[in-house]
């Protein structure tokens, strides 16, 4: 097994920062070498915040080195494609965060490029290793609650993203939605039947002009017959939300909490809990884990958990998702 898996992060905002100081803090199996950004400052702040040696603008560095094994994408969907591909053809391991690409089209290409390439390539879907959702498909595996039969998932943001994200974030179908479509899937165990979605713009005017909408349903059936609902919301005004349960013919698992500690606290006013204060702090161990999971992954020489095809079928539900909205229909995947 590989001691140390040199790795490069394209990215540097929220997530990508999070991802660079878990290589270099918490996981022993990577050496970050490099850090990736379009303005020099952030990529310099950065670099030196971490202790990395180099840090660049120019992505080509990158991929002209050798040394460098694997790279982590954490920048714009719609930058997804050129450096997966690049990525692919300079013999690099790629960790990608969802969605795989922007589109059906080019996530054909990334894939002919990363098997003709024999790289591997693993999905930022990070529930499917926070412990919760770890330890729901433990369960279901094991039979405690039977044959799964239905899923019923909450997304809710506590507002909306800039409109500057939004009308390049391709809606909230695959922007959102596809954390759910894709863990619904892993949970019940089985591929996308049908899909049906509706939405409304409720808070937020402003995504009108987008199409895009800020509170959503998703209606699944599966091919054994399972099915699920799906609520997607950026209205959650008292903090972040994000739950999940199974149904199963012999019982029943629920996953996931709004409070932030598990403690109350009781006041002549009555009861209150602190909220779940942002998105990092709700998933910071799966992110951790994802990424441990890939470098221990490329160590091993072995094959990631979620692949590239995982995330074009996420893709292809979302894009469904989409287009159900869009039409008012039923669409059949």
């Amino acid at each position: 097994m590989k001691e140390k898996i040199r790795c490069a992060v394209f990215g540097v905002g929220r997530l990508g920062y999070w991802h660079a100081e878990n290589l270099v803090t918490r996981i022993k199996g990577a050496e970050l070498v490099t850090v990736v950004a379009s303005r020099k400052e952030s990529a310099e702040k950065v670099a030196r915040e971490l202790g990395v040696k180099k840090w660049t603008t120019n992505s080509q560095e990158v991929f002209e080195d050798p040394s460098i094994e694997a790279v982590i994408i954490v920048t714009p969907t719609k930058t997804h494609a050129d450096l997966i591909i690049q990525a692919a053809r300079s013999k690099k391991h790629i960790f990608v965060d969802k969605p795989l690409t922007e589109t059906l089209e080019e996530a054909e290409k990334v894939i002919r490029e990363i098997h003709k390439n024999n790289v591997y390539c693993q999905v930022g879907f990070m529930r499917r290793f926070d412990p919760a959702y770890t330890e729901a498909k433990r369960l279901i595996k094991n039979g405690d609650i039977g044959k799964p039969i239905y899923y019923k998932g909450v997304s809710r943001d506590p507002g909306s993203p800039p409109e500057d994200y939004i009308k390049t974030s391709g809606g909230i179908f695959l922007d959102l939605a596809i954390h759910e479509y894709d863990i619904a899937r892993f949970l019940i165990g089985d591929e996308v039947h049908s899909i049906k979605t509706f939405g409304n713009v409720l808070v937020h005017p402003f995504m009108k002009k987008y199409g895009d909408v800020d509170q959503s349903v998703t209606l699944i059936n599966f091919q054994n017959g399972a099915s699920c609902d799906i609520e997607a919301s950026r209205n959650s005004t008292f903090g972040y939300d994000i739950r999940g349960e199974v149904v199963g013919t012999e019982g029943s698992i629920q996953m996931g909490s709004i409070q932030h500690h598990d403690i109350k606290i009781l006041t002549p006013k009555g009861s209150v809990y602190d909220n779940i204060p942002n998105f990092p702090i709700k998933f910071k161990d799966a992110f951790l884990h994802e990424l441990a999971h890939f470098i221990e992954c490329l160590q091993k020489n072995e094959r990631p958990q979620i692949t590239e095809l995982d995330g074009r079928i996420a893709l292809e539900i979302a894009v469904a998702a989409t287009k159900s909205f869009e039409t008012k229909e039923m669409v059949l995947l």
